[in-house]
């Protein structure tokens, strides 16, 4: 409608204020100090994270070799095919509990166990009747208070017979009490050793007590089984279990017992671990649990 002229003469993009004043940065000089500062600071924390990631590296290379010397359901190394001949007891004729222990001015060591009746430690069982077999063994069961109700077999677990003879004629006392505890509890000369917890680590102290004994590869091979036995077999989820079955079926197709060609702590207590596995057995360790089942005919079944 109506045409007028342009009034702004110049040519280009009018820059428009971006601030109503203009003032001169007075933390200029500070704050470029700072900065450098910072970058240092960065600069020594990523070395220190490199150095440290190196570190990590090498610890798991070295962490990776030795579990490859380690039986283990998923260890690489097959150890079953090492010289059986290192693992073969040192000593197999029957020892006195002095020479195990120590002289003592005490003629009686008794051993107390405290277990829970709704999960029996079945190895310690069989490692009593074992100790039966070597030393003259006063036997005794009783039930805690905290306990309402205790099946007539566990009463008898340990044997029915009755006492003919007094306490000095024994080596060695072993008291089980059925008490409510967490996981089997052990005392052994009670006023001067604390207690040991675990099936696992009474089931070592108990073996002991037989006078066998080992080269460093065999008694880590055995601890190696009896924690497999303890944490994964017992109480590990079903595909944990299946890899240990797969592994000890492969073991015991090159031996007759788990480490070696003799019975071992190993046996004991994964044969008395697999009685409550509710899985299919493979052929070689069906076998190999009807030799144990020998140890103890009334406890393994």
């Amino acid at each position: 409608m109506y045409k007028v002229k342009s009034y702004h003469l110049g040519e280009g993009a009018v820059e428009l204020p971006t601030c109503m004043y203009k003032v001169p940065n007075v933390h200029e000089a500070g704050a470029d100090a700072q900065n450098g500062d910072e970058s240092l600071e960065l600069l020594n924390l990523e070395s220190r994270q490199t150095e440290i990631l190196n570190r990590l590296y090498e610890l798991k290379a070295v962490v990776d070799g030795l579990s490859k010397t380690v039986l283990t359901p998923d260890a690489d190394l097959d150890m079953a095919e090492m010289n059986h001949a290192c693992s073969e007891p040192t000593s197999g004729t029957p020892v006195s509990l002095d020479s195990v222990l120590g002289k003592t001015s005490s003629v009686l060591r008794d051993i107390v166990i405290n277990a829970n009746p709704s999960e029996v430690p079945l190895s310690l069982l069989v490692l009593h009747n074992l100790l039966c077999k070597q030393y003259r063994v006063l036997s005794s069961v009783h039930v805690h208070s905290s306990i309402q109700n205790v099946p007539s077999e566990l009463w008898n677990c340990l044997g029915n017979e009755s006492i003919c003879q007094s306490r000095q004629e024994y080596q060695l006392g072993f008291t089980l009490v059925w008490k409510d505890v967490l996981k089997p509890q052990m005392k052994f000369c009670i006023q001067n050793m604390c207690s040991i917890e675990g099936e696992g680590n009474i089931a070592r102290f108990l073996f002991a007590l037989l006078g066998h004994q080992y080269d460093a590869v065999t008694s880590t091979q055995i601890d190696s089984w009896v924690d497999v036995a303890i944490f994964q077999l017992k109480n590990g989820s079903n595909k944990g279990k299946a890899a240990v079955l797969r592994s000890l079926n492969s073991a015991l197709s090159k031996s007759p017992w788990v480490v070696g060609a003799d019975l071992t702590l190993a046996d004991v207590v994964l044969c008395c671990v697999l009685q409550e596995v509710e899985l299919g057995i493979p052929a070689n360790i069906q076998r190999w649990m009807q030799s144990c089942q020998n140890l103890a005919p009334k406890l393994l079944k």
